[in-house]
């Protein structure tokens, strides 16, 4: 276990990396995929829908899939950290719009009304009065939805990304240990999403407190 585990933690730092570009990713695409399915423009509602939809409706393997192998094939090869990256937050954007859209409608519509009648420009109405109710109520999924996207780091080992389960995979195939290493490898997911989980479930109860 000694010898293993410091090469499952170098593959571990890999897969937080990744999950931390994905999640940045992610979120950029998926709070404009939100305003978008809420502005009054049947263009760009009905572009994020169908954004959402097709890629809520594939795999992200298949999506990893696409940008590394399938873009490769038309001349673009894409680095495998990169190709990791991207596809996971782009599959992401999708899940992240959801959670983004849902707290924005949760503020009431009157609190909005209330601002404009104010005189606040709708960019301020947004930053001052929308956001920073809704942020409260996006939080604890938001967190979870990390959680989820830490371990889904597992899929791009069919890439060759040397996150925790390429590195296993190869342990395994040169001590054939693999019951050892592959509860190393549970240990080090469970000790990193546990916290996180403990966190969202805090949160969520410091929103229903606030509510």
């Amino acid at each position: 276990m000694g010898s293993f585990l410091p090469i499952l933690l170098e593959g571990a730092w890999v897969s937080s990396k990744v999950a931390a570009g994905a999640l940045v990713l992610a979120t950029a695409l998926g709070l404009m995929l939100a305003i978008f399915s809420l502005v009054e423009n049947v263009i760009l509602y009905g572009l994020a829908q169908l954004w959402i939809e097709l890629i809520r409706g594939t795999p992200a393997l298949a999506q990893i899939f696409i940008l590394y192998f399938g873009l490769a094939d038309l001349g673009f090869q894409m680095p495998p950290m990169v190709a990791a990256i991207i596809g996971l937050g782009i599959n992401g954007s999708a899940y992240l719009a959801e959670i983004f859209r849902a707290g924005i409608q949760a503020v009431g519509r009157g609190q909005t009304e209330a601002a404009a009648s104010l005189g606040l420009s709708p960019f301020w109405v947004a930053c001052d009065v929308v956001l920073p109710q809704a942020a409260r109520m996006m939080v604890p999924p938001y967190v979870n939805y990390g959680v989820q996207l830490l371990k889904d780091t597992s899929l791009i080992a069919s890439i060759a990304v040397p996150e925790i389960m390429f590195r296993a995979r190869n342990l395994v195939m040169e001590t054939y240990d693999s019951m050892t290493i592959y509860m190393l490898a549970a240990g080090i997911y469970l000790a990193i999403g546990i916290p996180l989980s403990r966190l969202a479930s805090f949160l969520q109860t410091r929103t229903v407190i606030a509510r």
